[in-house]
């Protein structure tokens, strides 16, 4: 992006918003816009925006919309900037097909907050989040370096995934589990009707599963919408496995039960861990081929093994005008990811970091 340090976000509210601060405490220029023309000023009247409109020029467009709106504000930012676009949804498949332009990238950070609006707006709420963007065959591979690197600059874990494959993985990780505590919730609050103590012997575990269905409820709307196929087989399985569940504690079945409780309990020990030291990791450094795409396969490759992608940068190459990539990975994966570029005909060259 050439020195060029001015963004646009659209929609304003707590996602938009915390972009648009975290860029601004990072020393971006940012305007903004918002179709409620009170929170505009409200943007402007806490320094999160600097100009209530588009800059045709900035670099880079964050759209912040609703679901339903991103398709439009995309095509609209496209339309009515120079610069790259990319979009916050939680939801990528549609987005993407909706969208053939190499100036942009579709972008989903895995973060949020149970306030709501600028109001809840933290500059730090991308700091270590994961920040997964679906890179379609039409993104250029400058484009996604370009919106990757920005987001690196906020903070968060960039991920890169196919879209429909972001938007079944969501599914089970963020939908059904939002589905499921808004439920969980709503059969405590009916017991408590018959049981007057119900809801003030709730404690630790009980807060906890339930935390998320205290998130603001309108999103989930356009949300079950357009990810409906993904959600329904998510429930299937988690309707299905309870079901199961039940008929094991019916059976008195001690034996399936303690086998299921301690998969379960080594899964949950098994989840990724945030944060790795300099001495875990090695430099992985990626000649980029001169196909379409590249970029974002590096990226997409390390996803599908399990390799986090501590940081990360492009530089030009002494072979031509072909870009490097230069990562920092797990050294106890970088084995694994080699051999998995080796395979996709990348030629990487890896140095384990003193």
């Amino acid at each position: 992006m050439s020195g060029n340090r001015a963004a646009n976000v659209v929609g304003l509210g707590l996602i938009g918003g915390s972009i648009a601060l975290a860029l601004t405490e990072r020393g971006w220029s940012v305007s903004g816009y918002d179709e409620n023309p009170a929170r505009l000023d409200q943007a402007m009247a806490m320094g999160v925006i600097t100009a209530p409109e588009l800059n045709p020029d900035a670099a880079i467009t964050f759209v912040a919309t609703p679901v339903l709106a991103v398709v439009d504000q995309v095509k609209r930012s496209l339309a009515e900037t120079t610069g790259l676009v990319t979009d916050v949804g939680g939801v990528k498949a549609a987005v993407v097909a909706a969208i053939d332009d190499p100036r942009f990238v579709g972008g989903h950070p895995m973060a949020g907050s149970e306030l709501d609006g600028l109001d809840g707006a933290d500059g730090s709420m991308f700091a270590g989040a994961v920040w997964v963007l679906t890179p379609s065959s039409s993104t250029a591979d400058s484009t996604f370096s370009a919106v990757a690197a920005v987001v690196a600059e906020l903070g968060a874990d960039v991920v890169a995934l196919p879209a429909d494959r972001h938007d079944l993985t969501v599914a089970v990780i963020s939908h059904v589990p939002h589905l499921t505590a808004a439920t969980l919730m709503g059969l405590a609050s009916d017991r408590a009707e018959e049981h007057a103590s119900l809801l003030r012997l709730a404690a630790g575990g009980f807060r906890d599963m339930t935390r998320i269905a205290s998130g603001q409820p309108t999103i989930w709307l356009d949300i079950c919408a357009h990810n409906r196929s993904a959600i329904l087989s998510a429930l299937d399985g988690l309707i299905e496995g309870l079901q199961g569940m039940r008929a094991v504690v019916d059976n008195d079945d001690r034996d399936e039960l303690h086998r299921l409780l301690s998969n379960a309990r080594d899964a949950r020990a098994n989840l990724p861990a945030r944060g790795t030291h300099p001495g875990e990791l090695c430099e992985v450094r990626i000649p980029i081929p001169d196909r379409p795409g590249a970029a974002a396969e590096v990226f997409t490759l390390a996803a599908e093994l399990g390799v986090n992608i501590a940081s990360f940068e492009v530089v030009h190459s002494v072979e031509g005008n072909r870009g490097v990539a230069v990562l920092l990975v797990d050294a106890l994966k970088v084995e694994m990811y080699r051999g998995g570029l080796l395979a996709r005909g990348y030629r990487p060259a890896v140095q384990r970091l003193s």
